[in-house]
């Protein structure tokens, strides 16, 4: 089961240096999305990665750099639903298992919320785990499915159970890395996770 780490919404001190520790660490891949970041804002923080990890990073938005920086893919979403160029990767987010049917062709799916969300206070859940291991062991979704929203250490075992591809995760990796960059704290964060796959 692979873990799937995604930056918060905002920049912050310290941030590339934290991604660049998790991808020392063994993260195999970074989405990185930034709703309101300018292109130049986004090609600033993926100049500050080192190039031998470029090809981990999922863009979420500025599409056009994930060829100049020759990223690992792109990311489809409400604001960016269609591709642009030929990456090497494409995703996207589905709120719904009827979603990610409208939409074949993708290498993997978010699928969100799964648990309430930690980043997103007040952002439920939005699916019982029972259903959608039922979808996927009578195959009614066939697609690699990445469960996404409240994702702690201990609840990847449910996700793996379930028959999810792997976990996306956010707030519990990240958590007060944004304020105190406690690099130690984060790859701690990181390693709990990883044990639990």
């Amino acid at each position: 089961m692979m873990l799937i780490a995604i930056t918060t919404e905002s920049f912050f001190n310290g941030e590339a240096e934290g991604a660049t520790a998790l991808f020392e660490e063994g993260l195999e891949r970074l989405h990185l999305r930034k709703p309101e970041a300018s292109a130049a804002e986004t090609a600033e923080w993926l100049a500050a990665i080192p190039q031998t990890f470029h090809s981990r990073i999922v863009l979420h938005d500025h599409f056009e750099l994930a060829n100049r920086f020759n990223l690992g893919g792109i990311h489809l979403n409400r604001r960016n639903p269609s591709p642009v160029g030929q990456p090497k990767s494409v995703s996207r987010s589905c709120h719904s298992l009827a979603e990610i049917k409208e939409h074949p062709g993708a290498d993997y799916y978010f699928l969100s919320p799964i648990f309430n969300s930690i980043s997103k206070p007040g952002y439920r859940k939005g699916f019982e785990l029972e259903e959608v291991a039922e979808a996927f062991a009578r195959k009614t979704v066939t697609a690699n499915v990445y469960a996404l929203g409240g994702i702690t250490p201990g609840r990847l075992p449910l996700v793996k159970q379930a028959g999810f591809a792997g976990a996306a995760v956010l707030g519990a990796l990240w958590h007060t890395y944004p304020t105190n960059n406690n690099k130690d704290a984060l790859i701690e964060r990181y390693h709990i996770f990883k044990n639990k796959q």
